[in-house]
Formats: structure tokens, C-alpha cells, sequence
């Protein structure tokens, strides 16, 4: 029982990362039907910058967090303003395969610019460098860390998007994007402030994935973006609930398999999991299938 909570506790730090990437997946998604595959290397340069603030400009981890937060809204908002924002009545294919293109812009950048070599973070110090045992389980400040600034995160989504005038108009333009614009809404500020927090919420991932696996390189992103992909599709893409629950699923799955049987299977059984998942209920855990008139 101690290995299956201490696999409970290591699959929740993990799942809490995957759900703040699937976050950003399910609500450009639920924006503008498109699933913007650049979103993991957002993640990944959130890692850089994080990174670079930690080592170069000796900052603390929640000085270095807010400031890849804030670069990465940036970074994204530029993205949906050139690569996306022209594409606007194309096809879905055409703006898939910009997303392709620059996801592979974003990484191969880094590369030359920072070089694929995998860098190490510096090692926590202090009250973040401490763990705890309690009946034979071994819970790391960091995992709690994690845990605390998910949670802080999501609520603080949830409230935009809820209770707030530009959250109204998300789910005017996710509902429907013409009937909002007849409405007075500016449907472009709107899209462009989706990927602002989602940008943000992929940065915070990428910082906290630093600091708990002390690994980072320019492909990083690659694998946990496709992973966080399953968790949006798992819990019902466009449903931010369902992202939450998704990442939690597909984190305590994959640290299960691996706990319990072999490490090298992790990655068949999620993607499995996918395949399940479209075969038995395309619209996701908490979606609902919805019938187009033709």
C-alpha cells in the first residue's frame, strides 16, 4: 500500500503538469477549432526562461516563474497574431500545418540559439529542497509545490472564465464566433487573450517541470505536448474541466504503469488509452456529441 500511494502521489506532480499543458490545448480548441501543436514548445522555451533566470540572473523559482509566465503570454500572443491570426478563414488543415511548422520553428530556434545540449537546473535550496515522510510515504516540498500552484492556477482560470466580462466573451465566441461579433464582441482581442492564458499556464509547466525532473532540452516539449493532447481528447477537448481531469488520468496512468509493470510501455499505454477513447466516446469523458446540419 505505501508503494501504490507514494505512485498516487508521484502520478498527481505529474498529472498537474500535463493538465496545465492540456489546458491550453482545450481552449484554443474550444476558440477556434484548432489544435495548436506549437503550444508544447511554448512549454518548452517556459523551461528556458526559467532556466536562464535562475543561472544567469540568479533569480528565485517564483520571480523566474512569473517572469516565464509573462514572456510566454507574449510569445504566444505574437504567434496567434502572425502565424494564426492570417489564417483565420482557411481550411483546418492549412492551420494545422502551421502549427506544425512553427512548432518546429520554436524548436529548432532554440537549438541554434541555446544549442541541443540538455541543461540542468540549479538544485533547490532551502525550504524547497526539503521532503517529508509521513507513514513510509516520501512527499517532496517541490511536489507540494507543484500541486499548491496548479490548483492557484485553475481557480484563477476558472474565475476568468466564469465570472469575469472577457471570460463572458470566450464563451460567446466558443459558442459562436459570428453571433458574438454581431453582438459588439471583439472576436480577435478574444482569440488573441486565449492564447495569452494558455501561453502563461504552458510557461508555468515548463518552469515547474525544470525545477521537479532538473532536465531540460529543445525537444522537450515534444512527448509531454502529445501526452497533454490525450489528457485534453480524454476529458473532452474544449472542456476545461475536462483538460483538468484528463491530465490528472493520463498522470497517475502513466506513473502506474510504470511503477507496476515496465517503464517502457508508458508511452504505448496512453497513446492506447487515446485510441480507446475515440472508439468509445469521441467527444470525451465530459463531452457531448453534437450533430452538424448539412
Amino acid at each position: 500500500m505505501e508503494q501504490l500511494f507514494q505512485q498516487v502521489i508521484n502520478g498527481i506532480s505529474l498529472g498537474s503538469i500535463y493538465a496545465l499543458i492540456a489546458l491550453g490545448y482545450t481552449m484554443v480548441y474550444g476558440i477556434i477549432k484548432l489544435i495548436n501543436f506549437a503550444h508544447c514548445d511554448i512549454y518548452m522555451l517556459g523551461a528556458y526562461i526559467g532556466y536562464f533566470c535562475m543561472t544567469r540572473l540568479q533569480f528565485g523559482f517564483i520571480p523566474s516563474l512569473l517572469i516565464a509566465m509573462v514572456l510566454c503570454t507574449v510569445l504566444g500572443i505574437a504567434i496567434e497574431k502572425i502565424a494564426y491570426k492570417p489564417l483565420r478563414n482557411a481550411t483546418r488543415i492549412a492551420a494545422l500545418i502551421t502549427a506544425i511548422g512553427v512548432s518546429l520553428f520554436l524548436e529548432y530556434t532554440t537549438m541554434f540559439i541555446a544549442s541541443p545540449n540538455v541543461r540542468s537546473y540549479p538544485p533547490m535550496e532551502g525550504i524547497l529542497a526539503e521532503k517529508f515522510t509521513v507513514g513510509g510515504i516520501v512527499i517532496s516540498m517541490q511536489q507540494i509545490l507543484i500541486l499548491l500552484i496548479t490548483i492557484v492556477l485553475m481557480l484563477v482560470l476558472q474565475f476568468i472564465v466564469r465570472k469575469t466580462k472577457i471570460g463572458k466573451a470566450m464563451r460567446a465566441v466558443s459558442l459562436d464566433g459570428d453571433a458574438a461579433q454581431l453582438m459588439g464582441i471583439n472576436v480577435d482581442s478574444t482569440i488573441s487573450f486565449t492564447f495569452a492564458i494558455g501561453s502563461a499556464l504552458a510557461g508555468a509547466a515548463g518552469v515547474l517541470v525544470g525545477v521537479y525532473y532538473n532536465s531540460i532540452n529543445p525537444l522537450m516539449g515534444v512527448m509531454p505536448g502529445l501526452k497533454a493532447f490525450v489528457a485534453a481528447v480524454f476529458g473532452g477537448i474544449g472542456i476545461i474541466p475536462g483538460a483538468m481531469l484528463g491530465g490528472y488520468v493520463i498522470g497517475l496512468v502513466e506513473v502506474l504503469v510504470s511503477g507496476y509493470g515496465n517503464s517502457m510501455y508508458r508511452d504505448a499505454v496512453v497513446f492506447a488509452i487515446l485510441i480507446l477513447i475515440l472508439i468509445i466516446k469521441p467527444a470525451g469523458l465530459l463531452g457531448k456529441n453534437t450533430r452538424e446540419k448539412v
